[in-house]
């Protein structure tokens, strides 16, 4: 990707942190085109009060993580012509430099520190071996809440590649985006943008029918204010939406606030691990799922993810199984 064009008179901001915890910075976001690694500089695109930064991440020796944020002028910015898109972009200031590092630095969980986490388990028989294995691991976090709702959403009854491809043509036909071709960096679109979609556009980018009306209906929500994702007393107005239920809040809590304490038992993943640790040859229920992890709060979630990552080859495939909502 060529320099994009800083704004005039906005120093960019760096910051230096030591993480409290041994730390490997990800190479990428997931799949959804909105982040990429380029000589071992992680890279960014986002928007503050509807301002364009660019953010890079990049560690020196294993403790050592610097994040720089760029304010960019708007003309460096592509936004497709679709309603909801700000009338008028703006350079951002240092209070938005500031807050896009903030945000980043969640996103990536470099400030995250598992020691109570280890302390406690640490003699576990499942967590042990995985928490020596896998020190650095960290849940894959969004840095904005309503990313985390609207992915969860578009993953809900498939797998994660096809969950993936659907992500990324949101983010090429509506999202903003800096650079061209496979240099390209493409940014969420806004859930005002998403809202202005009728159900047929969602449903062409191979969302199921009823997935494509709950996307738009919680981006309505989120845009009109009548729901805040960051807020988890939204949850209760989230789940009177069709097609929303505790799965989707779940995912939202882990990879959107950060509750370490939020899994998501309905996940395919949980329901063939558990089964498969049980020895009860089949996938397990939701309720037993919950019962299993039940003994790791307050880090239920936290302890999903390193069961689910670091056991994942031990569990046979089998048919697919709709999951919960």
């Amino acid at each position: 990707m060529s320099a994009p064009l800083a704004a005039a008179g906005v120093e960019p901001l760096t910051v230096e942190v030591r993480p409290p915890w041994p730390f490997k910075l990800p190479r990428g976001s997931g799949g959804d085109a909105t982040a990429a690694t380029r000589a071992g500089v992680l890279c960014r695109l986002l928007h503050v009060d509807e301002r364009p930064v660019l953010v890079r991440a990049w560690q020196q020796q294993r403790q050592r993580v610097f994040l720089r944020a760029e304010a960019l002028t708007p003309d460096a910015v592509v936004y497709p012509a679709v309603a909801g898109q700000p009338e008028e972009a703006q350079a951002a200031g240092p209070e938005q430099l500031e807050l896009a590092i903030e945000r980043m630095r969640f996103a990536i969980g470099v400030d995250d520190d598992y020691s109570e986490f280890h302390a406690r388990f640490r003699d576990d028989p499942l967590l042990r071996p995985l928490i020596r294995r896998f020190p650095q691991l960290r849940p894959r976090r969004r840095p904005w809440p309503w990313e985390a709702l609207a992915w969860a959403v578009t993953k809900q009854l498939i797998e994660s590649p096809r969950a993936a491809a659907i992500q990324r043509r949101i983010v090429r036909r509506w999202g903003p985006r800096i650079g061209d071709g496979r240099a390209a960096l493409g940014d969420v679109p806004a859930a005002a943008v998403i809202a202005g979609r009728a159900p047929a556009e969602l449903e062409a980018i191979d969302l199921s029918g009823g997935r494509a009306v709950a996307l738009r209906r919680i981006a309505a929500e989120v845009a009109a204010g009548r729901c805040t994702p960051s807020d988890p007393s939204s949850d209760v107005r989230l789940q009177t939406i069709a097609g929303i239920g505790p799965w989707t809040v779940q995912c939202l809590g882990l990879f959107g606030r950060g509750e370490l304490d939020s899994l998501p038992a309905g996940d395919l993943g949980y329901l063939k691990l558990v089964g498969h640790l049980a020895g009860n040859g089949r996938r397990a229920t939701v309720e037993e799922v919950e019962e299993f992890y039940a003994p790791y709060a307050p880090f239920r979630g936290l302890a999903g993810e390193f069961t689910l990552r670091g056991l994942h080859g031990r569990v046979a495939q089998g048919p697919p199984l709709r999951l919960a909502a």
